[in-house]
Protein backbone atom coordinates (compact mmCIF):
# COMPACT_ATOMS: atom_id res chain seq x y z
CA UNK A 1 0.00 0.00 0.00
CA UNK A 2 1.47 3.67 -1.28
CA UNK A 3 1.87 5.97 1.75
CA UNK A 4 -0.23 8.54 -0.24
CA UNK A 5 -1.89 9.39 -3.49
CA UNK A 6 -0.23 12.27 -5.82
CA UNK A 7 -1.25 14.16 -8.66
CA UNK A 8 1.22 16.85 -10.31
CA UNK A 9 -0.73 19.69 -11.44
CA UNK A 10 0.06 22.40 -13.88
CA UNK A 11 -1.43 25.13 -11.29
CA UNK A 12 0.51 27.09 -8.31
CA UNK A 13 -2.64 25.24 -6.27
CA UNK A 14 -1.85 22.40 -3.95
CA UNK A 15 -4.71 20.53 -2.02
CA UNK A 16 -4.04 17.82 1.04
CA UNK A 17 -6.24 15.50 2.20
CA UNK A 18 -4.34 14.11 5.10
CA UNK A 19 -7.86 12.82 6.69
CA UNK A 20 -9.20 10.98 3.72
CA UNK A 21 -7.49 7.35 4.52
CA UNK A 22 -8.79 4.31 4.94
CA UNK A 23 -6.28 1.87 5.26
CA UNK A 24 -5.19 0.31 8.55
CA UNK A 25 -2.14 -2.54 8.08
CA UNK A 26 -2.81 -5.74 9.17
CA UNK A 27 -0.24 -5.70 12.01
CA UNK A 28 -2.01 -2.44 13.78
CA UNK A 29 -5.49 -3.62 12.78
CA UNK A 30 -4.60 -7.38 14.82
CA UNK A 31 -5.12 -4.89 18.35
CA UNK A 32 -7.32 -2.77 17.47
CA UNK A 33 -11.18 -2.77 18.78
CA UNK A 34 -14.31 -3.73 17.07
CA UNK A 35 -15.24 0.45 16.60
CA UNK A 36 -11.77 1.25 15.49
CA UNK A 37 -12.62 -1.23 12.61
CA UNK A 38 -15.39 1.15 11.29
CA UNK A 39 -13.02 4.08 10.68
CA UNK A 40 -16.06 6.22 11.84
CA UNK A 41 -13.78 9.66 11.97
CA UNK A 42 -12.48 9.55 8.31
CA UNK A 43 -12.88 12.45 6.33
CA UNK A 44 -15.02 10.41 3.62
CA UNK A 45 -14.96 10.62 0.02
CA UNK A 46 -12.67 13.78 -0.11
CA UNK A 47 -11.19 13.34 -3.88
CA UNK A 48 -14.65 12.30 -4.88
CA UNK A 49 -15.99 15.64 -3.83
CA UNK A 50 -13.07 17.59 -5.12
CA UNK A 51 -13.39 15.28 -8.40
CA UNK A 52 -13.03 18.57 -10.46
CA UNK A 53 -9.35 19.31 -9.06
CA UNK A 54 -7.20 17.72 -11.85
CA UNK A 55 -8.87 19.61 -14.56
CA UNK A 56 -8.61 22.52 -13.15
CA UNK A 57 -5.21 21.78 -12.84
CA UNK A 58 -4.35 22.19 -9.26
CA UNK A 59 -1.99 18.90 -7.45
CA UNK A 60 -3.33 16.86 -5.42
CA UNK A 61 -1.95 15.48 -2.22
CA UNK A 62 -4.43 12.76 -0.66
CA UNK A 63 -3.39 9.90 2.67
CA UNK A 64 -3.57 6.47 2.26
CA UNK A 65 -3.53 5.34 6.08
CA UNK A 66 -6.32 6.15 8.16
CA UNK A 67 -5.87 8.67 10.98
CA UNK A 68 -5.98 5.93 13.66
CA UNK A 69 -2.65 4.86 12.40
CA UNK A 70 -1.26 8.48 12.58
CA UNK A 71 -2.94 11.67 12.07
CA UNK A 72 -0.97 13.59 9.43
CA UNK A 73 -2.58 16.62 10.34
CA UNK A 74 -0.65 16.63 13.90
CA UNK A 75 3.10 17.88 15.09
CA UNK A 76 5.32 14.86 15.38
CA UNK A 77 5.60 16.11 18.92
CA UNK A 78 1.67 15.51 19.75
CA UNK A 79 1.54 19.25 20.92
CA UNK A 80 -1.85 19.97 21.26
CA UNK A 81 -3.24 22.48 18.70
CA UNK A 82 -6.20 23.45 21.04
CA UNK A 83 -4.63 24.16 24.44
CA UNK A 84 -7.77 23.78 27.25
CA UNK A 85 -10.00 21.88 24.01
CA UNK A 86 -10.54 18.02 24.05
CA UNK A 87 -8.58 16.37 21.25
CA UNK A 88 -6.99 13.56 19.60
CA UNK A 89 -3.71 12.75 19.41
CA UNK A 90 -0.94 11.97 16.91
CA UNK A 91 -1.38 8.51 17.33
CA UNK A 92 -5.10 8.47 18.56
CA UNK A 93 -6.33 5.73 21.03
CA UNK A 94 -9.92 6.64 21.53
CA UNK A 95 -12.34 7.91 18.67
CA UNK A 96 -14.31 11.44 18.75
CA UNK A 97 -17.07 9.38 20.89
CA UNK A 98 -14.62 8.26 23.08
CA UNK A 99 -14.58 4.84 22.06
CA UNK A 100 -11.14 2.72 22.84
CA UNK A 101 -9.60 2.35 19.47
CA UNK A 102 -7.15 -0.27 21.15
CA UNK A 103 -7.67 -3.83 22.87
CA UNK A 104 -6.68 -3.92 26.31
CA UNK A 105 -2.86 -3.43 26.56
CA UNK A 106 -2.46 -3.11 23.03
CA UNK A 107 -2.15 0.58 22.25
CA UNK A 108 0.95 1.90 20.55
CA UNK A 109 4.20 2.41 22.77
CA UNK A 110 6.26 5.38 22.54
CA UNK A 111 8.65 2.68 19.71
CA UNK A 112 5.84 2.05 17.71
CA UNK A 113 4.65 5.77 17.59
CA UNK A 114 8.32 6.56 16.26
CA UNK A 115 8.18 3.97 13.54
CA UNK A 116 4.68 5.21 12.62
CA UNK A 117 6.04 8.85 12.26
CA UNK A 118 9.04 7.74 10.03
CA UNK A 119 6.86 5.21 8.17
CA UNK A 120 3.89 7.40 7.55
CA UNK A 121 4.09 11.15 8.51
CA UNK A 122 7.25 11.95 7.53
CA UNK A 123 6.59 10.57 3.98
CA UNK A 124 3.22 12.26 3.80
CA UNK A 125 5.04 15.82 4.98
CA UNK A 126 8.07 15.31 2.88
CA UNK A 127 6.06 15.26 -0.68
CA UNK A 128 3.41 18.23 1.10
CA UNK A 129 6.53 20.41 1.50
CA UNK A 130 8.65 19.47 -1.39
CA UNK A 131 5.49 20.56 -3.67
CA UNK A 132 4.88 23.71 -2.25
CA UNK A 133 8.62 24.60 -3.06
CA UNK A 134 8.49 23.26 -6.82
CA UNK A 135 4.97 25.19 -6.48
CA UNK A 136 6.66 28.74 -5.37
CA UNK A 137 10.09 28.00 -7.70
CA UNK A 138 7.87 27.81 -10.78
CA UNK A 139 5.04 30.26 -10.00
CA UNK A 140 6.30 32.89 -7.42
CA UNK A 141 3.55 32.02 -4.73
CA UNK A 142 2.74 28.56 -3.62
CA UNK A 143 -1.82 27.76 -2.45
CA UNK A 144 -2.31 25.69 0.25
CA UNK A 145 -5.61 24.03 0.82
CA UNK A 146 -6.11 21.65 3.54
CA UNK A 147 -9.39 19.58 2.50
CA UNK A 148 -11.22 18.18 5.71
CA UNK A 149 -14.37 17.02 6.53
CA UNK A 150 -16.52 16.17 9.95
CA UNK A 151 -19.53 14.66 11.40
CA UNK A 152 -21.94 17.81 12.09
CA UNK A 153 -22.79 16.93 15.40
CA UNK A 154 -19.58 15.54 17.45
CA UNK A 155 -20.19 16.43 21.07
CA UNK A 156 -16.56 16.06 22.45
CA UNK A 157 -15.33 19.06 20.50
CA UNK A 158 -18.26 21.46 19.82
CA UNK A 159 -21.64 21.97 21.35
CA UNK A 160 -24.75 21.81 18.66
CA UNK A 161 -24.01 21.20 15.08
CA UNK A 162 -21.15 22.68 13.91
CA UNK A 163 -21.17 25.13 10.65
CA UNK A 164 -21.48 23.97 6.85
CA UNK A 165 -18.18 25.93 5.95
CA UNK A 166 -15.45 26.30 8.57
CA UNK A 167 -12.63 28.07 6.99
CA UNK A 168 -9.24 28.65 9.25
CA UNK A 169 -6.48 30.71 8.59
CA UNK A 170 -4.71 29.73 12.02
CA UNK A 171 -6.52 33.03 13.33
CA UNK A 172 -5.23 35.55 10.27
CA UNK A 173 -1.17 34.43 10.54
CA UNK A 174 -1.51 31.42 7.69
CA UNK A 175 -2.55 33.83 4.76
CA UNK A 176 -2.76 37.03 3.52
CA UNK A 177 -5.34 39.17 5.22
CA UNK A 178 -6.87 40.07 1.57
CA UNK A 179 -6.96 36.54 0.57
CA UNK A 180 -8.86 35.25 3.91
CA UNK A 181 -11.36 38.53 3.05
CA UNK A 182 -12.27 36.99 -0.45
CA UNK A 183 -12.37 33.44 0.77
CA UNK A 184 -14.88 34.85 3.60
CA UNK A 185 -17.14 36.39 1.06
CA UNK A 186 -17.20 33.31 -1.29
CA UNK A 187 -18.60 31.94 2.40
CA UNK A 188 -20.98 34.54 2.53
CA UNK A 189 -22.54 33.94 -0.78
CA UNK A 190 -23.29 30.56 -0.03
CA UNK A 191 -25.88 31.28 2.19
CA UNK A 192 -28.15 32.18 -0.44
CA UNK A 193 -27.86 28.48 -0.66
CA UNK A 194 -28.27 27.69 2.98
CA UNK A 195 -24.83 26.92 3.81
CA UNK A 196 -23.84 28.16 6.82
CA UNK A 197 -20.01 29.29 8.00
CA UNK A 198 -17.45 29.89 10.25
CA UNK A 199 -13.80 31.94 10.17
CA UNK A 200 -11.76 30.86 12.66
CA UNK A 201 -14.18 29.32 14.96
CA UNK A 202 -13.92 25.90 16.89
CA UNK A 203 -11.37 24.99 13.58
CA UNK A 204 -8.51 27.42 12.99
CA UNK A 205 -6.37 25.07 11.09
CA UNK A 206 -4.40 22.05 11.82
CA UNK A 207 -0.45 21.44 11.99
CA UNK A 208 -0.30 21.65 8.18
CA UNK A 209 -2.11 25.29 7.75
CA UNK A 210 -0.06 26.55 10.78
CA UNK A 211 3.33 24.74 9.88
CA UNK A 212 3.33 25.56 5.78
CA UNK A 213 1.11 28.98 5.81
CA UNK A 214 3.65 31.60 5.60
CA UNK A 215 2.55 34.20 3.83
CA UNK A 216 5.36 36.15 4.00
CA UNK A 217 7.64 33.35 2.30
CA UNK A 218 4.51 33.54 -0.74
CA UNK A 219 3.14 30.21 0.68
CA UNK A 220 -0.34 31.29 1.77
CA UNK A 221 -2.33 28.00 3.36
CA UNK A 222 -6.00 27.77 4.46
CA UNK A 223 -8.26 24.72 6.03
CA UNK A 224 -11.64 24.11 5.14
CA UNK A 225 -13.16 21.67 7.97
CA UNK A 226 -16.74 20.75 5.77
CA UNK A 227 -19.53 19.39 7.81
CA UNK A 228 -20.09 15.94 6.05
CA UNK A 229 -23.77 16.55 6.05
CA UNK A 230 -23.52 19.02 3.29
CA UNK A 231 -22.30 15.88 0.88
CA UNK A 232 -23.02 12.74 2.21
CA UNK A 233 -24.95 10.27 5.31
CA UNK A 234 -23.34 10.28 8.47
CA UNK A 235 -24.58 7.09 9.48
CA UNK A 236 -22.82 3.73 8.41
CA UNK A 237 -22.30 3.21 5.85
CA UNK A 238 -21.27 6.59 5.36
CA UNK A 239 -22.34 7.20 1.78
CA UNK A 240 -21.46 9.67 -0.48
CA UNK A 241 -24.92 11.20 -1.57
CA UNK A 242 -24.62 12.99 -5.35
CA UNK A 243 -27.28 15.48 -5.40
CA UNK A 244 -26.05 17.12 -1.93
CA UNK A 245 -22.36 17.18 -3.20
CA UNK A 246 -23.76 18.21 -6.80
CA UNK A 247 -25.61 21.34 -4.82
CA UNK A 248 -21.95 22.46 -2.67
CA UNK A 249 -19.42 21.58 -5.30
CA UNK A 250 -19.67 25.00 -6.81
CA UNK A 251 -18.91 26.32 -3.27
CA UNK A 252 -15.87 24.83 -3.01
CA UNK A 253 -14.81 25.36 -7.10
CA UNK A 254 -15.54 29.15 -6.27
CA UNK A 255 -12.92 28.51 -3.00
CA UNK A 256 -10.11 27.08 -5.63
CA UNK A 257 -10.83 30.18 -8.53
CA UNK A 258 -10.20 32.46 -5.20
CA UNK A 259 -7.21 30.99 -4.67
CA UNK A 260 -5.85 31.25 -8.07
CA UNK A 261 -7.21 34.31 -8.71
CA UNK A 262 -5.26 35.68 -5.84
CA UNK A 263 -2.03 33.63 -6.72
CA UNK A 264 -2.10 35.01 -10.27
CA UNK A 265 -2.26 38.79 -9.17
CA UNK A 266 0.20 38.02 -6.82
CA UNK A 267 2.96 36.21 -8.51
CA UNK A 268 4.50 38.96 -10.08
CA UNK A 269 4.73 40.92 -6.42
CA UNK A 270 6.35 37.31 -5.19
Amino acid sequence: MEKFLFHRGSLPLLVSMPHAGEHIPDDIRAGMSAPALDIADTDWHMPQLYSFLQELGASVLVATHSRYVIDLNRPRDNVNLYPGQDTTGLCPVDTFHKEPLYQPGKEPDEAEIQHRITHYWQPYHQQLQQELQRLRAEHGVAMLWDAHSIASVVPRFFEGRLPDLNLGTASGTSCAPELERQLLQVAVEAEADSYSHALNGRFKGGHITRHYGKPRDNIHAVQLEQAQITYMEEQLPFAFDPQKAAKVQPVLRRFMDVMLGWAEAHRAEA
